[in-house]
Formats: C-alpha cells, sequence, structure tokens
C-alpha cells in the first residue's frame, strides 16, 4: 500500500520523502534575505514601540518577504510562554507581569505602520485566570479605534479550554480568528503536550458559532502521515467548518526541538491544497514555506472579496 506521496509522486517505495538528506535543505525552502527599505521601517516602528514579533521570536523564514512588503505578525503578551511545544521556539518559563500599556502601544503602532491587514498572536499565558482574554479584547478594540480601515486577524491559544474567554476574545469582532491545530491525533502528545486535539476542536467550533471567519493551521513533516492529514481536514470540517487552512513544512528551530521527518515535496502542498478545496475550505495556503500568516492580507482580500 503506496502513501499519498507516493502516489503523487509516482513513486513505489513507502520512504519517498525520507531519500532526501534531512541535514539539508532542499531547493525549495530558499527564503528571502531580510532587507530594503521596507524591512527597515518595519523594524524601526517595531523596536521603539517595544513590540514582540513571532516572525523574531519564532525564526520564521518568510520574515524578509513579509517586512519587505511592509506585513509582520505582531505578538502581544510578552515574550515568554507558559507552554512548552515541542516545535517551538517562543521562549518557554514564568512570564512577567501583564503589560496593560501594550494594547495601546500595539494600537499606535499599527497606525503608523498604515497596513490593510494586521494579523496578531500571543504567548500562552495559563496563569492568567481568563488566559489574556481581556487584554486581547482590548489590543483588538484599540487597534479598530486607531485603523478603522485596516482588518484584524488574530492568532489565539487555546485558553486551556475556557470557552467564556474564548468568547471575551470573540465579541470584540477581529475580521479573522484563527487557533492553530498544529499537527494531526496522533503526534498531539509529542508535539503539543500541553493541548488537546479535541480541546482545539471544541475552540475552532466556538470561533464560528460566534460568526467570524474562523482559520487555523497545521505544519507537515513533523511525524504525521498524509491520510492523517485528510483525516484532520475531515475533522476540522465537520465540528468547525473553518474557512481557511493553512499547510506547512516544519522546520528544526534547534536540537532541542522535536527533529523533521521529512521533506515534504511542493507537488504533495499542492494536493493537500485541492483536497482542503474539495472539502469545502474557502482559501487553502499550501507550500513548504507556508506559515499562520503567510499572505494573510491576500487571504483576507480574497474572503472580502466572495462575500
Amino acid at each position: 500500500m503506496f502513501s499519498l506521496t507516493d502516489r503523487i509522486l509516482g513513486q513505489s517505495d513507502g520512504g519517498t520523502t525520507h531519500q532526501l538528506d534531512l541535514r539539508r535543505k532542499p531547493d525549495w525552502l530558499r527564503a528571502r534575505m531580510p532587507g530594503g527599505d521596507g524591512y527597515t521601517r518595519l523594524r524601526k516602528i517595531i523596536d521603539e514601540n517595544r513590540l514582540h514579533t513571532v516572525c523574531q521570536e519564532a525564526s520564521c523564514p518568510n520574515m524578509g518577504e513579509c517586512w519587505s512588503r511592509g506585513s509582520a505578525t505582531i505578538m502581544i503578551l510578552g515574550d515568554t510562554c507558559t507552554r512548552s511545544c515541542g516545535f517551538c521556539n517562543v521562549k518557554t518559563g514564568r512570564p512577567a507581569s501583564v503589560d496593560h500599556d501594550e494594547p495601546r502601544r500595539v494600537a499606535e503602532s499599527l497606525r503608523l505602520m498604515d497596513l490593510r491587514h494586521v494579523v496578531i498572536t500571543s504567548v500562552n499565558r495559563d496563569e492568567l485566570p481568563d488566559g489574556g482574554a481581556a487584554i486581547w479584547a482590548e489590543t483588538i478594540e484599540r487597534v479598530h479605534d486607531a485603523c478603522p480601515r485596516m482588518s484584524v486577524e488574530v492568532l489565539v491559544g487555546d485558553f486551556g479550554g475556557d470557552l467564556d474567554a474564548v468568547r471575551v476574545v470573540c465579541d470584540a469582532k477581529p475580521e479573522i480568528i484563527s487557533h492553530n491545530m498544529e499537527t494531526v491525533r496522533r503526534m498531539h502528545p509529542a508535539v503539543r503536550p500541553q493541548a488537546k486535539y479535541e480541546r482545539s476542536l471544541a475552540v475552532l467550533s466556538a470561533f464560528k458559532a460566534s460568526g467570524l471567519i474562523t482559520k487555523t493551521g497545521i505544519m507537515a513533516g513533523i511525524g504525521e502521515r498524509d491520510d492523517e492529514v485528510l483525516e484532520l481536514m475531515d475533522d476540522v470540517r465537520k465540528e468547525s467548518n473553518a474557512d481557511i487552512l493553512t499547510i506547512g513544512q516544519y522546520l528544526q528551530p534547534t536540537r532541542n526541538h522535536l527533529p523533521i521527518d521529512r521533506w515534504v515535496h511542493p507537488d504533495v502542498f499542492a494536493h493537500f491544497k485541492k483536497e482542503a478545496l474539495v472539502r469545502g475550505f474557502r482559501v487553502c495556503e499550501s507550500g513548504p514555506l507556508v506559515r499562520s500568516s503567510y499572505h494573510a492580507d491576500e487571504q483576507a482580500a480574497a474572503l472580502a472579496g466572495g462575500r
């Protein structure tokens, strides 16, 4: 029995992608180096306002491309996460106290950036009674007030399954709300030891029940099988009817993180996209360098045009 990868690439052995040297990135994973006027301008605003970005904290390979075109993902609630996911390069530990001036600074910075669309994410703050939901809501509201022509996309955690906290964020009415599944059901204990597959599905379901455009994302190449990716698509559609799905190649940040299991070929990513659209996702961004916020402004524009 051949895998989806084998069928797409026309191979006959079950280890097609493993034949590539996992110590070297394949040619299709070349990312643009940071630089240019757009990059410099954005970095200056971020540094002057003492903001964090997931682009920097998570070592995103697309930082050069995105910052050069005036797009960045702001990270709120500090730079220290209370969880220790096996894939993530954001530091973990005991966070500093909540910075209650952060929502104002984020809104002011985004006013200066003058973007059409922004993605805001955060670390997990499990030590807070509401998981940071109140700060989330204030940030969204301040950004809407300061940037009335900007659409706001938020990428949030699971709030420990507290659906009241989820509703606080939903009630602030971001244009798009996202929570990443990250990986298939079988891989959750290794990849997201402090999260639960069913809990994440319930959070996505709560998003959709609020009437918001809903989004999720996963990594490929961290140990999952291709058929499990398709099963995850089915689960997400059944439980939440989510609108947007992103799929990208897992890249090991350091030797202390989970190893790369395989380099997923671009043709397989293309097939994943086809399968996602067949299942009813309105938008699917699927490719080796895709991350949660990659081309998020284009996704938002595409959905706005389809209303």
